[in-house]
């Protein structure tokens, strides 16, 4: 069997036809080609962005989350521009988009409307911007930064250093909260209880110092101090300070609890136990009211 015997065969079956679109037979061979044309031009866009780019960006003064979007929608740009010479290399016109839309379209129809609706909210992300990457978010219990933003889904590394994939679709359907979004800022609220004996302008004293005394809380907007309410024990009180990086909320929350407890305990100021009144009775009361009740 010579070598040509065994080129003619390959090519034969290469050449075979596997479907026509728009009477264009569509073969091995053309399906293979146009893997290849995916492929190069996934890799022609990695290499523009790493060593074109991203150089390029990194010369003007632009916030990371806008470069990262910047560099996925140059990505998908080329992609689609593949996409678009790889259908015309295995002789398929432009009007094989309209082909790409109507499989599209059939799919959503065979179960993939997840998939779509992962990527069409990957767009909105990229366009509207409502989280970018470095904000600190939490999506239902998870807490984390986000670390990429991709077509279909978008990762979060959590405070415990996990990494989470979470979809799209969650970011634009359910209730996510941005703690970075505009302003970074933010408030936080320590309630704690001290006893009714207490002196309350010495209470009012020291939870204005601990405030004060904390390296990260703000000085302006400055610390507020608020009686809420009577509580069954105790009188109720509102400790309120501004951060600055709402990444380090849970730290400078529990410094704040801790130095709650060390101030109140040099003031002399008591955070009481719930109380409740236990009323006990002798076997012999019992047993008088219950002879009462049986002759009624």
């Amino acid at each position: 069997m010579n070598t040509s015997y065994i080129f003619d065969q390959l090519k034969d079956i290469l050449n075979i036809t596997l479907f026509q679109i728009n009477q264009t037979p569509v073969t091995i061979s053309s399906i293979l080609m146009f893997v290849l044309m995916i492929t190069l031009f996934y890799i022609f866009s990695r290499i523009i962005n790493r060593l074109l780019v991203k150089p390029l960006l990194g010369r003007f003064s632009i916030e990371e989350g806008i470069r990262y979007n910047l560099i996925r929608i140059n990505h998908y740009m080329i992609m689609v521009i593949g996409a678009i010479v790889a259908f015309q290399f295995i002789g398929i016109d432009l009007s094989g988009l309209a082909v790409i839309f109507g499989l599209l379209s059939v799919g959503i129809g065979f179960g993939l409307q997840n998939i779509t609706s992962n990527f069409i909210s990957g767009l909105i992300l990229l366009l509207e911007r409502p989280i970018k990457i470095g904000d600190r978010v939490t999506v239902g219990d998870t807490e984390g930064d986000v670390i990429a933003i991709n077509i279909r889904s978008t990762t979060i590394r959590t405070i415990n250093n996990i990494t989470i994939i979470v979809p799209n679709s969650e970011f634009i359907s359910q209730k996510v909260v941005n703690w970075s979004h505009g302003d970074t800022k933010i408030r936080l609220e320590i309630i704690v209880g001290v006893s009714y004996t207490s002196d309350l302008d010495l209470v009012l004293k020291a939870l204005r110092e601990v405030g004060a005394e904390h390296p990260l809380v703000l000085k302006n907007p400055g610390t507020d101090v608020l009686f809420v309410d009577f509580g069954d024990s105790s009188w109720n009180m509102k400790l309120r300070v501004w951060i600055r990086d709402p990444k380090q909320h849970v730290i400078v929350s529990s410094d704040l609890n801790c130095a709650i407890v060390r101030k109140f305990r040099e003031y002399g100021i008591e955070i009481p136990y719930p109380q409740r009144d236990l009323h006990l009775k002798s076997p012999e009361t019992i047993n008088v009211q219950s002879a009462a009740l049986s002759k009624h």
